[in-house]
């Protein structure tokens, strides 16, 4: 075949060589809101260090590497030990690495902590979203663990460590500890109270044995994990060790690696558990309101996760838009793809400023932000999780059949996608949480209302969208049934409201006229012709030195 037919033109370069952070306006503006001035300098170089990484093409090779070669089970040694063992890539150690040393477990102990840890987990979880899964645990297991001070004190500060220790040995010889989960069972799944777990107590106080299966063990690998059983008292949580402190390996059998959809890289376990030691960790027979902490925290992480991946799938199609041609002329100036763009850049952006303004929620630590987040977070959770699947999926398409390959990356965010909207409770669970707030935490209401009020009477659209949810508020008739559209319309009501106080004319009102005002249709690409699209996709944009 002639040399000349290999002749490669019209292809967008890699999107490589950028900074993931000073590129993207909604993420510098909400950190630079919401941050103490002080800490400005601090947490923007900070962010710029892992806003490079992000863009850099090592970085994104890890993540390549990490995925193509996904972990491998060992259950017993050469000599026939039961060792119960997850071996990885070393890219993935990398990773893990390198979210360690930015302080992505260390959030609750910080000023600033849970915004700019969760701008960083933003930016890093662009580049590989598997191993945030251990990230996050590590990271939202603190609350659980506080409701034990002699645990706390032993555990978080090797959680918040930015020191990657992999070795399995006692916890007491570690420089820095993983947690991961193990709460569902195959009979009960998000119905934890299902669980059949038996927890019997030692004489020691606080030690128990564990005897039951786990359906789903998230990253296994750990050091640790937080686990419901059943105690004589009902329902509690324990701290379950992979090491004791003898050194002996306790007893945590894994049964197989899940086949699942989204990522490769990261494990997720079924495991046995026989005659198990474990710490209980809070109240006997409290257990769900013990780890109700780790849940919010993991929740919002779920938000900041899908908003992480909306961006990704948005910039890849801004650049490769901004670089192909067709039909006489570069595919971003074509007015049907710039209105595909603009509405994904919306929804990117709107998820990114409410994944920011419920970090700013849990620094402020106040009674009317922990009200607000209460409710926010749920809404949130159900909301933009559910928007990123079909969101990556359009971005995929606007890269055509390129978007469609591995080598692109695309496949990997869509399969990806998903995950944020089952993980931690899916739609329904989120929806119900809504109204149980809504019926039993009434601060949490008005805190939600003062919030979405600081916006009113800046546009009309979102003032009607407002006295939408009231009147919806109003109406009790058939209220679980109505719960999913209602946690929906709260949603839009937030975002809309943030965007008004905070975004650019041309995002807050491409945002109110569509996802208010009714003005677009089902489909992405469907805004009104007559907003200022190029402003919203200029906005969106990596500038690429080429």
């Amino acid at each position: 075949m002639a040399a000349s037919t290999h002749t490669v033109t019209n292809q967008a370069p890699p999107l490589t060589g950028y900074d993931a952070f000073g590129s993207d306006p909604a993420l510098v503006e909400g950190v630079d809101r919401h941050l103490d001035p002080d800490l400005s300098e601090e947490v923007r170089a900070e962010l710029g260090g892992i806003g490079r990484a992000t863009g850099s093409a090592q970085c994104q090779e890890w993540g390549r590497l990490a995925n193509e070669n996904p972990p491998r089970l060992r259950t017993h040694d050469r000599y026939g030990h039961r060792i119960d063992e997850v071996e990885f890539h070393p890219s993935w150690h990398r990773l893990l690495g390198r979210a360690r040393s930015e302080g992505l477990t260390d959030a609750w102990g910080r000023p600033g902590g849970h915004l700019r840890r969760a701008a960083g987990f933003y930016l890093w979880s662009q580049v590989e979203a598997g191993h945030g899964c251990p990230v996050s645990m590590t990271h939202a297991a603190v609350p659980a663990l506080r409701a034990e001070p002699e645990l706390a004190a032993q555990w978080e500060p090797l959680l918040a460590s930015r020191v990657y220790d992999r070795e399995l040995r006692p916890v007491a010889r570690k420089t820095g500890a993983l947690l991961g989960m193990a709460m569902t069972e195959k009979q009960g799944g998000s119905d934890v109270r299902a669980n059949t777990t038996a927890a019997v107590p030692l004489d020691a106080a606080g030690e128990y044995l564990l005897t039951g299966h786990k359906w789903f063990c998230s990253a296994p690998m750990s050091d640790g994990f937080l686990v419901l059983a059943q105690a004589p008292e009902g329902l509690t949580c324990f701290l379950v060790p992979r090491v004791l402190a003898d050194g002996t390996r306790n007893a945590f059998a894994i049964q197989r690696l899940k086949d699942k959809l989204g990522n490769r890289s990261n494990a997720s376990a079924e495991v046995e558990f026989e005659d198990t030691w474990a710490r209980r960790v809070g109240e006997p027979g409290r257990g769900v309101r013990t780890v109700i902490g780790m849940v919010a925290a993991t929740r919002l992480d779920c938000v900041t996760g899908a908003a992480s991946a909306m961006r990704q799938a948005l910039v890849q199609a801004v650049h490769h838009a901004t670089y192909r041609e067709a039909f006489g002329g570069k595919l971003v100036d074509k007015p049907l793809m710039r209105n595909v763009l603009a509405d994904l850049a919306l929804e990117s952006e709107a998820a990114t400023v409410l994944a920011l303004r419920l970090a700013a929620a849990y620094d402020a630590d106040t009674d009317a932000e922990r009200a607000f987040a209460r409710l926010a977070v749920p809404v949130a959770k159900f909301w933009v999780t559910k928007r990123c699947t079909p969101m990556v999926a359009e971005a995929l398409e606007c890269l055509g059949g390129n978007g469609y390959v591995e080598e692109s990356g695309m496949p990997r965010l869509l399969r990806e996608s998903p995950l944020n909207s089952i993980w931690e409770g899916s739609g329904n669970v989120q929806a119900l949480d809504v109204l149980r707030v809504l019926q039993r935490e009434p601060a949490a209401l008005n805190a939600f209302l003062q919030e979405v009020g600081r916006a009113r009477g800046a546009d009309h659209r979102l003032d009607a969208a407002i006295k939408g949810v009231l009147t919806e508020l109003a109406d009790l008739e058939g209220i679980e049934a109505r719960a999913r559209r209602l946690a929906e319309r709260m949603a839009l009501v937030l975002q809309g409201a943030l965007l008004v106080r905070w975004a650019p004319p041309a995002v807050a009102d491409a945002f109110c006229a569509s996802r208010l005002g009714g003005d677009r249709g089902a489909s992405f690409g469907t805004l009104p012709h007559t907003l200022d699209l190029g402003a919203v996709v200029d906005r969106a944009r990596i500038p690429l030195d080429r």
